[in-house]
This record gives structure tokens, sequence and C-alpha cells, in this order.
């Protein structure tokens, strides 16, 4: 075909995939994801436990603080039944302890209070409590250990050799 210019009109070869090659492409993404799926949902798992584990050392961490600030013995108590944990002043004033803190923990772990080698362990409405003193330490009959497990996977806080805080550890020492 000839067009005004001269030129001779070629037709145009479509630049596209096979069939074959489509079907070798998806074929090596379900290779990838076959992969790569068992590892995300351990990482999504191990991910719920480590965010629950920071978030109690944040609430030990407030509860030490807020002792020494206010002067006051304050006790962070866990409620294992209702998977809840609560922050506040050991005695509080008429009117409630307006500062309080109630944290809903994931269903899928378990936080265990852990006291070894000692006969009590310090209670708060006949629920196992850390309690923190003004000076900024921990009780002797606080929990040494707080266990958090899920899935089979156990991450510990583990009360420091000073007994200031606690730390988060894979053991508990």
């Amino acid at each position: 075909m000839i067009l005004e210019t001269g030129k001779i009109n070629k037709p145009r070869s479509r630049c596209a995939f096979t069939l074959i090659e489509l079907v070798l492409v998806m074929a090596l993404l379900v290779v990838a994801v076959c992969m790569v799926a068992p590892r995300l949902s351990d990482f999504v798992r191990g991910r719920a436990l480590d965010s629950e584990a920071r978030r109690l050392l944040a609430l030990t961490n407030a509860g030490e603080s807020r002792a020494v600030s206010e002067g006051m013995p304050m006790v962070l108590w866990f409620n294992q039944k209702q998977n809840v944990l609560g922050l506040e002043v050991e005695t509080p004033p008429k009117g409630g302890d307006t500062k309080a803190e109630n944290v809903s923990v994931s269903e899928s772990v378990v936080i265990s209070p852990v006291n070894k080698g000692v006969s009590g362990m310090t209670t708060f409405n006949h629920l196992p409590a850390i309690r923190f003193l003004p000076d900024g330490t921990v009780d002797e009959n606080s929990p040494q250990n707080v266990q958090l497990t899920e899935n089979g996977d156990t991450l510990w806080l583990v009360e420091l050799q000073n007994h200031t805080g606690y730390e988060i550890s894979d053991s508990s020492k």
C-alpha cells in the first residue's frame, strides 16, 4: 500500500506475551508465595507477642515513674481470666485514682506472673501484682518474672538484679 508521501505502509507486528510465557510467570509466582507465606505468618505471629511484651514493659516503666513522682506505692495487677492489666495507686484517694490505666491484652497472648523461690506473691484485689515502691524499686514479693506465651513462643519480663525494673528476655534466667 502506498501512501501520499510515497512510503509503503507495513503492517505492525504486535508485541505480546504468549500463553506459555504467562503460565511460566504464574508458576514462578506460586512457588515464591509458597516459600514466603510460612515465614511471613511466623513474623506476624511473633510481632503480636513482641508488641505485648513491649506494652507490658512500658506499663512497668510508667508504674515505677508514678511511684517515684507521686511518692506513693503503685501496683500493676494482672487479671489473667479477662486478659486485662491495670496500673493504679495502691491506696487510692477518696475520689479514686484518676490516672489509673486498664490495658487489654491480645487474646492470643497469655500473661503469667511467676515468683521463683518466694512463698508469697504480692496481690491487689486478689490478683497477682507488681508493687512499685516510692524509692524506685520493686517490692521483694512482686513477681520476679512475667511469662508471655503465644502459640508455643515465649518471652519473659525479667526483674533486674538491682530491683529497679524489668527487661524483656528470651529466657527466665
